[in-house]
């Protein structure tokens, strides 16, 4: 049994930019239009994927957000076909709300670290030997972890959920993400058993490199994800989540933002705040010197081609076990009714 998972430097993929010209991109994008027409389907994407996909998604009545958001927007919609523009496990949240709809993704090689890194067979073992603790785990992995789990949390939830937890006098299992757990343990005082997993893109974030970028722009404010290292996270104006980070950009007066998450995001912010300048945060290097380079490889896995090839094939769709889909479905709907407002006091029984 582990408890921990460091990805080899040869298990990361390339990121690969698909490089397509103007013309090619007109037909694509009409191509995928009349797809989804055809096949009452809508695009739901997240922030971090290709611009050309959140366009998309904007104009045809999809949507572009984090995680769970995308999912609770699938279930909502009366349409019978989501394509989920993000990695597997935001494909596979989807399917565990709406089984009855069929959901497709461009890439169903587009994986997740965290995912990767927290494996459900040690996974189970590391919590059947601590059954006296209440198993919280990110939304950021497997179905059949979720179905392991009794709570399901976002980076936006996480705090307020652990808070819940720790009044009540429980010990929890945390996992996958270690930095974002040991944020959520100094923001609440909990008892947390902390799984050692880590994003390949948050943890290229460093702090020595942006207390010197810092000092280059000394009015900037700095937005981070709480999936970054300590060293980046004591440095930060705002610790928050994809759309926190968003909301930040539009409401702070400031004109300019030193940004700690995927560079992806930067056309929303770009969006919300055209007047204001986005500046990325350093990495651990450069090109073939770092991982990632503050993009994640599997998103960009996601392409217009892959795109409308899913469409008009209908190959990637995403399955879950009917049984594992059911469960991992109470973690998650724990947190959707801890979010929407109904009474803290009726979820004291729930594990």
């Amino acid at each position: 049994m582990r408890a921990s998972y460091v990805m080899k430097r040869e298990e990361i993929p390339d990121t690969i930019v698909e490089i397509v010209s103007d013309e090619e991109r007109a037909t694509l994008r009409a191509r995928i239009k009349q797809l989804l027409k055809e096949q009452n389907a809508i695009i739901i994407a997240h922030y971090y994927t290709d611009p050309d996909l959140q366009l998309l998604a904007d104009e045809t009545g999809g949507h572009v957000s984090d995680s769970l958001d995308m999912a609770r927007f699938g279930h909502d919609s009366p349409a019978k076909t989501l394509v989920v523009c993000g990695v597997r496990f935001m494909g596979e949240t989807a399917k565990i709300l709406n089984p009855e709809k069929r959901v497709l993704m461009p890439d169903l090689k587009a994986e997740c670290s965290l995912d990767i890194g927290c494996p459900i067979e040690d996974f189970s073992e590391f919590c059947d030997q601590r059954p006296d603790r209440t198993v919280v785990v990110y939304a950021n992995t497997s179905a059949a972890v979720k179905a392991r789990a009794d709570w399901m949390v976002t980076s936006g939830s996480a705090v307020d959920v652990i808070k819940h937890l720790h009044a009540q006098g429980k010990k929890t299992i945390w996992a996958p993400d270690k930095y974002l757990g040991q944020y959520v343990q100094e923001q609440t005082g909990a008892d947390m058993l902390i799984w050692q997993g880590a994003c390949v893109v948050h943890e290229e974030f460093k702090g020595k490199e942006l207390l010197e970028l810092m000092k280059l722009h000394p009015e900037a404010k700095v937005l981070v994800h709480p999936e970054s290292p300590a060293s980046v996270i004591e440095l930060a104006d705002v610790v928050g989540s994809t759309t926190g980070i968003i909301q930040a950009a539009r409401t702070l007066p400031a004109k300019e933002f030193i940004v700690a998450t995927d560079k992806g995001i930067f056309h929303k912010m770009k969006e919300a705040a055209p007047d204001k300048v986005f500046i990325e945060a350093p990495t651990s290097g450069y090109s073939a010197t770092c991982k990632s380079c503050a993009h994640c490889p599997w998103m960009a896995m996601n392409t217009l081609r892959k795109l409308e090839q899913s469409l008009r094939t209908g190959m990637n769709e995403i399955h879950v076990d009917p049984e594992i889909g059911r469960k991992a479905r109470l973690s998650i709907q724990r947190l959707l009714d801890f979010t929407s407002g109904k009474s803290k006091a009726a979820l004291a029984g729930d594990a």
